[in-house]
């Protein structure tokens, strides 16, 4: 018995974010299972945490209709991160979050530009949201930087308590351009 494809929800020139699949959990453990990958989230997970961040999406894919896909580049068809759609709190308010998360060996190469580029848009013309957000742990200058040229811009600040640990985090945000008012 074959199982059906995955669903493919955004190409961008060099990417198919699409729907993770149990077939991916080898290349979500890679990914998730990196220290220098992972340094944003203060290391490396278990074999636990990955599944349990596998199963998050499966049901963010059942309730919200999206969530961190994978990401898979077209040339080689590897999975080298993940990006998508969340649901997340900032600032106390219930927010559509894009998020981003690439292996480091294809850091600095413009995947998470492209990728969360394409989940933005996505946000404004599917989803119809008003306003799309990146939260960006303070010491991370990378994902900043992405979020920068998302043209998004610094709304506030806020802590993340998380593994242990007080993470001071950026709350960035993007309005969509099709409507007027501050959403």
């Amino acid at each position: 018995m074959t199982s059906a494809a995955p669903t493919v929800h955004l190409m961008t020139p060099r990417l198919i974010l699409r729907e993770l699949t149990e077939e991916d959990l080898p290349s979500l453990s890679t990914l998730l299972q990196d220290e220098q990958t992972m340094h944003a989230y203060e290391g490396a997970f278990s074999n636990d945490m990955v599944h349990a961040w596998f199963c998050r999406m499966l049901e963010r894919y059942d309730s919200d209709g999206y969530g961190l896909w994978a990401a898979i580049n077209r040339d080689t068809g590897v999975m080298i991160g993940q990006c998508g759609l969340t649901r997340q709190t900032i600032l106390d308010r219930d927010v559509i979050e894009v998020g981003y998360l690439f292996h480091h060996a294809h850091w600095h190469q413009g995947f998470a530009v492209e990728a969360a580029s394409a989940c933005r848009d996505y946000a404004f013309h599917h989803v119809n949201e008003h306003k799309v957000w990146a939260q960006v742990r303070d010491t991370n200058i990378a994902s900043m930087n992405v979020a920068i040229r998302l043209g998004m811009t610094v709304r506030g600040r806020f802590v993340k308590h998380y593994r242990g640990v007080d993470m001071p985090h950026l709350a960035f945000a993007i309005n969509n351009p099709r409507f007027t008012q501050n959403a």
